[in-house]
Parts: C-alpha cells; sequence; structure tokens
C-alpha cells in the first residue's frame, strides 16, 4: 500500500458508507441495514445490503461485498490509489505525497502528468476547431450533422496540418521531451519531432472518471489511415476502455448499445441514444465485456451491416455471453451503420429495430444458414446437424428447450425432430449435463466432511464478530491457530487482536484484503452472514458448542498430520480426549 494503514482507516472512518453509497444506489432501510438494487448485477428485488454498524456493504445475490474504498473501486473502476484520494477529498484530509515509495511515486508522478498533458492537447484541439485553422475541420462535422452541442459535450477538435504544432504548445505548457515521448501524442526521433496527428478531426477518449486518456483521428481528405488512435500508453489500454462509456453509464436506459465507431456513438447520442458505446479502433475484446458488465446485464449490437460487421457480432457475441451479459443484435438494412440509419429514417424508427433485434443465438443461426443452400436436402440436412450441435452446448436443460422451441420456430421446423436430433447428438459425443457428474459416496462424504470443518470456521467468525462478547468464553479453548483454513486463518489473526482490545471492525479488516478481490468477497461473506434465528436458547448454546468443538477437533486433526515427535502426538491426543469434558456456553 502506498499508505500507512492509519492513514486509510482514518479516511475510511470519515467517510460514512451509507452517505456515499446512497450517491450511487437508492438505499431504503429495513431493521439495522438499509437495502436497494444491486450496482453490480442485475435484479429486480434488492438483495443489496448495506450496514450502517458494520459499514461493510453485501449483495445476497452476487457475493459482490466489501467496505466504503472497495465500493469506490468495483463502481467507478478506480485503482486502491483513486478510491483513497476520492475520499480524501471528500472528507478533507490531506494525502502526504511522501507517503509514496520512490519507484511508485515517479510512476504516478508521469502517470498524473500524462493525464495533465492530454487534458491540455483536448483543450488545444477543441481551440483549434474553433479557429480559422480548423474551418476544414468544424464544416466536416456540421456536414456530418453534428450540433455546436454534441460537438462540445464530446470535446471534438482539429489538428492542423502543421507537423509539431502540438509539441510546441505542450513545451509551452512546460512539458519535457521525455514525457511528451511517453505520451504517444509526439514521436522524437533523429529525424526531428512531429505531432502524431496532423490534418485530422480530433475524438479526445476519455475513461469512465472523464479523464482524457488518448485521442482517435479521422483524416481530413483522401490521407490515410482514415481512423488513427492513439499508441498504448501508462493511460491508455485499447483495450480496456470504450469509447462514450463516461457518458453512457449514466443513462437510465436497462441496456448498452455497441457500435463500431466514434461517429455512430455521437450520432446516436444527438438522437437521445446516450447509452452507445463503441471499441477503440479493435476487435472487441474479453476486457471490454468485464467493463461492461459493471453497468448493464443487456447489449445490442449496432455494427455494421456488411460482412464485416456480421463477423465482428459473432466474436463478441460468445465474450458477452461469458461474462453474464444478453446479447440482441440490431438490424439496420438497408443502412450500412447507426449514423447513416439515423440520419435518414431517425430516432424513431431506430427506436423500433432496437424494440425488434434478435437475440444472439437467433443471429448466430441466421448467419450459420446463409453458409448452405436450403434447396439442396444433403446441404438442409447438415445445417440443421450444426444448428442442433449448437444447441447442444445448452447444459441447463430448460434454456435448451427454449432455444430448441425458438429456433423451430425461427426455421419451421417440427420441435419434435429437432429435440430428436440434439438428443441424437448429445448422447452420441457423450454429453453429461453438469448436475449429473458421477461421484462416489467415499468422494461425496470426504467433501461434505471438508465443506463441514470450512462451513465451521466460517460461522464461527461470524458469531464472533456478531456477539464480541462470546470471545471471552471460548478464548481458554480457541485461538487464531485453530482456523486452519488460511483465508479463515487470516481473518481471525486481525479479528482476535480487535476482540482483545474490544474494538471489533469488519469494514478496517477488509482494508487488509483490497487488491485481492475474490477473497475480500469472502470475508465481506463472513461478516454477513445471517445467524440462525429462532432457536430457543437451549438450542442456541448446543450449536455454539458444536460449532467451536468442530473447529478445534478439526485444528487438533491436522495438526496431528504433521507431528515431529512422539511426545508432541501424545499432547495432541490428550487435548482431543479433553474435549468431550469441555463445558461452553453462551449464558
Amino acid at each position: 500500500m502506498f499508505y500507512p494503514d492509519e492513514l486509510v482507516e482514518e479516511i475510511r472512518d470519515r467517510n460514512d458508507i451509507i452517505d456515499v453509497i446512497s450517491s450511487y444506489v437508492r438505499l431504503q432501510k429495513k431493521g439495522s441495514s438499509y437495502f436497494g438494487l444491486c450496482p453490480f448485477h442485475n435484479e429486480k428485488s434488492p438483495s443489496f445490503s448495506v450496514s450502517a454498524d458494520k459499514q461493510m456493504y453485501y449483495c445476497f445475490g452476487c457475493g459482490a461485498g466489501g467496505n466504503v474504498i472497495t465500493f469506490l473501486m468495483e463502481y467507478e473502476n478506480y485503482n486502491f490509489k483513486e478510491a483513497l484520494e476520492f475520499l480524501a477529498e471528500r472528507a478533507g484530509i490531506e494525502l502526504p505525497q511522501q507517503s509514496l515509495s520512490e519507484e511508485a511515486k515517479a510512476s504516478w508522478d508521469l502517470k498524473t502528468r500524462l493525464l495533465e498533458m492530454h487534458k491540455e492537447a483536448a483543450k488545444y484541439y477543441y481551440h483549434q476547431l474553433k479557429s480559422e485553422h480548423g474551418k476544414k475541420g468544424y464544416e466536416y462535422l456540421m456536414n456530418r450533422g453534428l450540433t455546436k452541442e454534441i460537438i462540445l459535450s464530446f470535446g471534438l477538435g482539429y489538428s492542423t496540418s502543421y507537423p509539431n504544432d502540438l509539441y510546441q504548445y505542450l513545451k509551452s505548457k512546460g512539458y519535457n521531451d521525455s514525457e511528451l515521448k511517453e505520451s504517444g501524442l509526439v514521436t522524437i526521433s533523429e529525424k526531428g519531432v512531429y505531432d502524431k496527428f496532423w490534418n485530422r478531426v480530433m475524438f479526445p477518449i476519455m475513461d469512465t472518471n472523464n479523464r482524457v486518456i488518448g485521442f482517435g483521428g479521422r483524416v481530413m481528405g483522401d490521407g490515410t489511415p482514415k481512423y488513427l488512435n492513439s499508441p498504448e500508453t501508462k493511460i491508455f489500454d485499447k483495450s480496456r476502455n470504450l469509447y462514450g462509456l463516461n457518458i453512457a453509464r449514466k443513462s437510465k436506459r436497462g441496456y448498452f448499445l455497441i457500435c463500431e465507431g466514434y461517429m455512430d456513438v455521437i450520432s446516436l447520442h444527438q438522437a437521445g441514444f446516450t447509452n452507445a458505446v463503441a471499441s477503440l479502433g479493435t476487435a472487441f475484446t474479453m476486457q471490454q465485456s468485464m467493463l461492461l458488465k459493471r453497468y448493464t446485464d443487456q447489449v445490442i449490437l449496432t455494427y455494421d451491416s456488411d460482412d464485416a460487421g456480421k463477423r465482428a457480432a459473432l466474436r463478441a457475441i460468445p465474450m458477452l455471453k461469458e461474462v453474464g451479459i444478453g446479447v440482441k443484435v440490431l438490424n439496420m438494412k438497408p443502412y450500412k451503420d447507426p449514423d447513416e440509419f439515423i440520419k435518414h429514417l431517425g430516432a424513431d424508427q431506430f427506436e423500433q429495430r432496437v424494440e425488434q433485434a434478435i437475440n444472439g443465438f437467433l443471429f448466430e443461426i441466421e448467419v450459420l444458414k446463409e453458409q448452405f443452400e436450403m434447396n439442396d436436402p444433403e446441404q438442409k440436412t447438415r445445417f440443421f446437424s450444426q444448428v442442433a450441435e449448437k444447441l447442444v452446448g445448452f447444459s441447463d436443460e430448460l434454456e435448451r428447450n427454449n432455444y430448441i422451441e425458438a429456433v423451430s420456430n425461427q426455421l419451421g421446423i417440427s420441435i419434435d425432430a429437432l429435440r430428436k436430433k440434439v438428443n441424437e447428438l448429445g448422447n452420441r459425443i457423450g454429453y453429461v449435463p453438469k448436475s449429473e457428474t458421477k461421484i462416489t459416496n467415499a468422494e461425496r462424504k470426504k467433501m461434505e466432511k471438508a465443506d463441514g470443518n470450512k462451513e465451521a470456521q466460517r460461522i464461527l467468525l461470524t458469531w464472533l464478530s456478531d456477539e464480541p462478547s462470546v470471545y471471552h468464553k471460548i478464548k481458554h479453548i480457541i485461538s487464531e491457530k485453530d482456523f486452519v483454513e488460511p483465508l479463515y486463518g487470516r481473518v481471525a489473526q486481525l479479528l482476535f487482536k480487535q476482540l482483545e482490545a474490544n474494538e471489533v471492525n469488519p469494514a478496517k479488516i477488509i482494508n487488509r484484503f483490497i487488491g485481492e478481490e475474490e477473497d475480500a468477497k469472502l470475508v465481506a461473506e463472513v461478516f454477513n452472514t445471517k445467524l440462525k434465528s429462532g432457536l430457543s436458547e437451549e438450542e442456541k448454546n448446543r450449536a455454539f458448542r458444536e460449532t467451536v468443538l468442530r473447529v478445534k477437533k478439526h485444528s487438533l486433526d491436522e495438526a496431528s498430520k504433521k507431528v515431529q515427535d512422539i511426545g508432541e502426538l501424545q499432547a495432541i491426543i490428550k487435548q482431543q480426549a479433553e474435549l468431550k469434558n469441555i463445558s461452553i456456553s453462551l449464558s
């Protein structure tokens, strides 16, 4: 971490989690907690819980959980330092720069300088567009039907025909050649200094926090390439960003439109579709799928209606499905792209096409069908065999049956004949649904025992955090070393220190797991598990005793496997024998 634990905890403590999350999620109080719709997955019933007492959030639907710092990191796509800076500023706390290591500070300073430089470049390009030098670019944008408001909203600009105008401007702002070379905005070599972009309409590329991280440039005239993008730098990775996402993520529509180009996005936004984004001069990537998953569970692909657009859609569909995003494909014929469509038919007609968008799987079937001559019985049979192969891929029986029905309706084939073909193929290739995977009774018992021991450790940690007073009833029996599951052992070590100091603070413990996303979720689950309610005093005492003894017994069993001499083993056997005589009560 860049900053001392004490400072991180002070910043976290000074930012009430209810206040912060309420600015992103509508929360309603229910009992001692607040509930709302989870911002990390699509749901209709609120399962996202925020605890004022624990200063933590947890979603009982998708398992997302943590404290106020991890919330900002996950929701805003901040790194740890960015989240801490945001919260520090919010709480009026000044972060000391000297707390960074020399290497980290140098890297962070360069990143900061690059962001400042790109902001200056965007201002420069915008100014050029409005000047006499940018007349050609401004007329181009006007001829494309853009308004002054949309040009301002997207910060569009113009790079002049002079080879090093931007370089001279940035030098006048105090940036040195080393920084300028790292920026990707200029080329510095033995042959001289040249701006990366010249004689182009400029499209600033912004991250989700509205910071300029790169540019796209559309050449004026017949130059090549037609579109040119910034190279990858310390602040720009085109595979991990999407054009227009900084605006689209605030859209109230329940889905995103994915386009191919900058002008498609801008035209759609101008027409009221502020949920449009585009990949950045590259094929759609898995990282972009995961980025979208933070904001939506449904996308509509609006790629060009030509063969290249179809291929792009076919590549994107499986990646989006893999991260849990539903996919539909929009038909824009007779026009090539959204920009053309909007200009000729308008927003209302586009809205109708959105409503008629075809399911991604059914689109794949349509494209597959184009490869076969359906009047030829042999080719038709081969086509249906390939369709059946694709349907076998659905592991969930209900989902598979729904798609069999949809495909039979689409293709005009008997549903029974298609289902029979799918089942025959599934049997021939040895397809077995995940739920039917065979395990032996011995394996099952071993798995259940292992899960039970792990569960007992988790429940005991939950009990100790929920009811700290019980700690003093078992501290002579249980120590943090008895939590042999590695993750729970780390949690126990931190929790027991807090219990000894009589100041249990789950949100502070979460700080130690920032950067370990999966572990942080499991730790959040520990502190948000609900202990069984409605038990009588006797039943609760029995459950508590059994949990403590199970954790201790498993710890001794594991220790017995690692003994070095007979004396150690005899001591462990003695402790195991004494367990049955231990009296444990919550009363």
